[in-house]
């Protein structure tokens, strides 16, 4: 029997991977979660020190497709989804930056939004069916998703994006864009615009517009974005030795990835989900109050604006708990085991210019402020607990050259720009605008499915 994915909201019926993917969000507005993890043995994780990456990422997804996708189909999508690097750059010691921002649009949401198109546009073509992908970003989801499921035959595209909280590049790495995707620039923050989303899921009046999402709400977006722990592990670590992760966390989509990963198997020491001045979480895991910020606090680091992270709810439920979509929690989590497996603070706008600053001076290595805000989360936590020896990966999400202004400003000179992000500069943009008015926002969407 194919692996079961049930709400978090646990009002819903579970349902299998392939309609998890297309529903996006479960009918009770909560999120679809593996009703138990499938685990790989210590003996296969080794196996993965000498496998390609898209080797890697088919014996993990294939945990969740069995009985979904042929095997012979996931490998050959993995290999076509995978097809750039992923540097581990060496800083000191056992101490290595991942650099997530090799893909086609300069951020880690590649390598799960490639994935998501490649699975979504199989089943449609198989269902002979049509689908609008409906996703709020707060900087790099919305370029992902655009990209990876542009002119795939049966989906529309619909990104709602904050007009005032987006860099340049990252807009116009979506905005370009024509044929099936439309860019929706919304006069408000990213929480209204994934309140926009989650919001027309659950209406009513929508029914007839067949839904889905790509952002992490999704659980198509969670498990791709397992895979590169599994790698970074390959690389870095004796088999059977565990490893700290450092990760920027906005939505704490990427966070829940290595969540996924140890749930799995994969010895992991720690897991340090650093937050900007949205600091609702790592003030839950101190008091165990949760109270979700709203608006949220805009912060250089643009894409982690996020007042009340959707995954939370994923999160609290790994560890015995249940929060709903609002952010009240019906039954507390396993605290102490929770406080055990994460570390978490806030990182103010200026520790991050001079973490940027300072890895720049020491070690002459370049992050932009995501990457910063883990830096420094990890070196917080190592105020706390020794290394002692252990691999540490501290996740770099995005290229800085999506950032050029804050980069020059910070360290004083602009970062390279890939040739794909020069291109797109270049280009003229097309794009809606709206304030965030739901109302407003459902005739949008009426429009948009009438006039396919």
């Amino acid at each position: 029997m194919p692996l079961l994915f049930q709400s978090t909201n646990n009002r819903s019926p579970a349902v299998n991977l392939r309609e998890a993917f297309l529903r996006g969000q479960a009918p009770d507005r909560g999120l679809y979660f593996p009703e138990k993890f499938p685990l790989l043995a210590s003996g296969e994780i080794a196996e993965f020190a000498r496998l390609q990456y898209h080797e890697i990422a088919f014996r993990v997804l294939s945990k969740f497709t069995d009985g979904i996708i042929p095997s012979d189909v996931l490998a050959a999508i993995c290999r076509d989804a995978y097809n750039f690097d992923i540097p581990l750059e060496k800083v000191y010691d056992r101490v290595v930056v991942m650099r997530l921002d090799q893909g086609p649009t300069a951020s880690f949401k590649d390598f799960a939004a490639r994935m998501m198109a490649r699975l979504m546009g199989r089943f449609l073509h198989e269902d002979g069916k049509h689908l609008t992908i409906l996703t709020a970003t707060s900087g790099d989801t919305g370029a992902a998703v655009a990209h990876a499921f542009h002119n795939v035959p049966g989906i529309r595209v619909i990104v709602l994006f904050p007009i005032d909280e987006v860099s340049l590049s990252q807009r116009k790495l979506m905005t370009t864009l024509t044929g099936n995707v439309r860019t929706v620039a919304v006069a408000g923050k990213f929480d209204d615009c994934q309140a926009m989303v989650k919001q027309a899921f659950a209406d009513p009046a929508l029914k007839h517009i067949p839904l889905s999402s790509a952002n992490s709400i999704n659980i198509g977006r969670l498990l791709p974005q397992s895979v590169y722990y599994f790698y970074a592990a390959s690389r870095l670590a004796k088999p059977g030795e565990p490893v700290v992760f450092s990760v920027p966390s906005g939505n704490f989509g990427d966070m829940m990835g290595c969540v996924v990963a140890k749930q799995m198997g994969l010895p992991v020491k720690k897991i340090i989900a650093s937050v900007n001045d949205n600091d609702a979480f790592p003030k839950f895991l101190a008091s165990g109050h949760y109270e979700k910020i709203s608006p949220s606090r805009n912060s250089v680091s643009n894409a982690m604006n996020v007042g009340h992270p959707s995954n939370l709810a994923r999160l609290v439920a790994v560890y015995g708990g249940q929060m709903d979509e609002t952010g009240k929690i019906n039954r507390m989590p396993d605290l102490a085991a929770m406080r055990r497996d994460l570390f978490s603070g806030s990182i103010s706008d200026q520790r991050t210019r001079e973490t940027i600053r300072e890895v720049w001076n020491k070690y002459q290595l370049l992050l932009e402020a995501h990457g910063a805000v883990a830096w420094a989360g990890f070196t917080d936590w190592l105020k706390t607990e020794p290394l002692n020896d252990l691999p540490a990966v501290i996740l770099e999400t995005a290229n800085p050259a999506k950032f050029p202004e804050e980069i020059e400003q910070t360290i004083g000179f602009a970062p390279d720009v890939p040739p794909a992000m020069t291109a797109a500069i270049q280009l003229s943009e097309d794009f809606d605008r709206m304030g965030a008015d739901y109302e407003k926002f459902r005739a949008y969407l009426i429009k948009q499915h009438a006039a396919t």
